[in-house]
């Protein structure tokens, strides 16, 4: 049973939830004060009551967002029965990310904080690498794994792989929003589709 959240972390959480969507779509410089006060109905007092300052609240709508997208993926590959078809998971996850209202809203929201970030504000930019070495550790564990029961070939390059599959990933969802075309996405998967296949032993 989970523990009751006291009034405080309730207003944390319900910032944090109502203005997760505008930072992923606008960004950090992008979204003002006025932002957060007009879609959350609280004051500034009420909001920098709860945190420290924009940043902070930034830093946990990232953290809100990310973690939307890790538990479907989890969710699903615990469901897949084999580590070939836990790998295939991120394509499938990625490759509905315009297409279902299960993803945050702005799309994804490494490739977004990672762009808006980039040196500008250091805090935002290592929770976007955090989230990208995060998501490279769980490609490789699978693909060792996956060696391990004779799944994948002895000699698989779990690093590159999952270097790979990050970059075409990202790469793609960059390119399928910016040019307003899905379909490039698709096909950025089906190679993502083809790597995971080169791993399978013989």
């Amino acid at each position: 049973m989970e523990k009751e959240l006291s009034k405080a972390e309730r207003t944390r959480k319900f910032i944090v939830e109502t203005t997760a969507p505008i930072f992923n779509k606008k960004g950090y410089a992008g979204t003002s004060l006025s932002d957060l006060t007009d879609a959350t109905g609280l004051t500034k007092g009420s909001i920098y009551g709860n945190f420290a300052n924009k940043e902070e609240v930034a830093a946990a709508a990232f953290d809100h967002n990310s973690a939307m997208i890790r538990r479907q993926i989890q969710d699903r590959i615990q469901k897949a029965g084999t580590y070939y078809e836990k790998l295939l998971v991120y394509a499938q996850v990625y490759h509905s990310f315009t297409r279902t209202g299960t993803f945050p809203e702005g799309g994804c929201p490494i490739l977004n904080t990672a762009v808006d970030a980039d040196d500008t504000n250091p805090l935002l930019k290592e929770k976007a690498a955090q989230a990208v070495l995060r998501w490279r550790k769980s490609i490789e564990n699978l693909i060792t794994a996956g060696i391990q029961a004779g799944e994948f070939k002895p000699d698989a390059d779990a690093d590159g792989t999952a270097l790979s599959m990050i970059a075409l990933i990202e790469g793609g969802i960059m390119i399928a929003k910016v040019t307003n075309t899905p379909a490039s996405l698709d096909r950025v998967l089906q190679t993502v589709n083809v790597l995971i296949t080169a791993l399978k032993a013989t």
